[in-house]
């Protein structure tokens, strides 16, 4: 799978992200600093929200030091579904139910063994197929068009 991931800040956190992405054998592009440097989020994060909106990445991983900054920045990105995971539960829920298509992660509150559940859940989570469900997503669709 093609993912993007960005963040303002390169942290062991964010090491240790894109490791972990590398072993299960997914192809990433990054957007952020070195370490020692920094970026603004709302940069890095529009750079790779876009590239999961234009469909040329399955999906993104956006970072920022309480991935609020960073889960608004990417929503402001039409197309794109992010959604602020703080445990493994709420990462279900938000593919499940959301057809979450960015996950965002705090890189300040996310230790690496919760790191590796949310990633764990986010992976092996399929999107709803339910009548309900798509009506919801499908609603979703209709405010990114600007319809009601």
């Amino acid at each position: 799978m093609k993912i993007t991931v960005s963040t303002d800040e390169r942290t062991p956190l964010v090491d240790t992200l894109l490791v972990e992405l590398e072993e299960r054998s997914h192809d990433v592009e990054y957007f952020g600093p070195e370490a020692g440097e920094e970026a603004d989020w709302p940069e890095v994060t529009r750079k790779a929200a876009e590239l999961v909106a234009s469909g040329k990445v399955d999906e993104g991983i956006v970072m920022c030091w309480t991935g609020t900054g960073a889960s608004i920045a990417a929503n402001k990105v039409k197309g794109v579904r992010a959604a602020l995971c703080r445990d493994a539960e709420t990462a279900k829920g938000a593919r499940t139910w959301n057809h979450a298509n960015v996950l965002a992660l705090s890189i300040q509150a996310t230790s690496e063994s919760l790191l590796k559940e949310i990633l764990d859940v986010w992976f092996s989570t399929p999107f709803s197929d339910d009548e309900w469900n798509l009506q919801q997503i499908e609603r979703i669709h209709r405010l990114d068009a600007g319809r009601d």
